[in-house]
């Protein structure tokens, strides 16, 4: 097959292009001549990096449970059982608590202690790290605290400017 000299070009511009997005999906432009690139503008540092590891853990940090959990156990200042912890949470499902602890225990930032009593009794306490990230999420937490008025009046300017609907009307 003979291709003319724009569409080797065309493909080979496509090769190049193609890269790893996220684990198990490709990136692959569609369109020749498209700006996709893998290459990382070089003063981009840790997480802004696409390539960064420590993205994982910002992904801990972004989720809601994880925050709450960490900051009320870091509040405790004890180890809590799996129901004191859904009773302090309220809203979480026990399956979402479940997988959040999970979570958690596996990035070394809660300890489960299970004790060979009948029924068994499993305590989550913060590890070293775990304490470290309970003051930060106990930061963010006085913070939305602090400036939750302001957050709520600038919703309501924006939704009352009328450029796009608010969030609340379209769920």
């Amino acid at each position: 097959m003979f291709l003319s000299q724009s569409q080797h070009f065309s493909m080979m511009i496509l090769e190049e292009v193609s890269t790893i997005w996220e684990e198990g999906t490709f990136l692959k432009s569609r369109f020749p001549g498209d700006t996709v690139t893998a290459d990382v503008p070089p003063n981009m540092v840790g997480p802004y990096r696409p390539d960064c590891p420590s993205r994982t853990v910002i992904e801990t940090f972004a989720n809601k449970w994880s925050m709450l959990v960490l900051g009320i156990l870091k509040l405790q200042e004890r180890p809590l059982r799996f129901n004191e912890l859904r009773r302090r949470l309220d809203g979480i499902t026990q399956k979402v608590l479940t997988r959040t602890l999970r979570a958690l225990e596996r990035d070394g930032l809660v300890r489960r202690t299970v004790y060979p009593t009948v029924p068994p009794r499993v305590e989550y306490a913060l590890t070293d790290l775990g304490v470290s990230a309970g003051h930060l999420a106990n930061a963010i937490a006085e913070w939305s605290v602090e400036h939750v008025p302001d957050i709520i009046k600038a919703r309501e300017n924006f939704d009352h400017r009328g450029i796009r609907r608010s969030f609340a009307e379209k769920t």
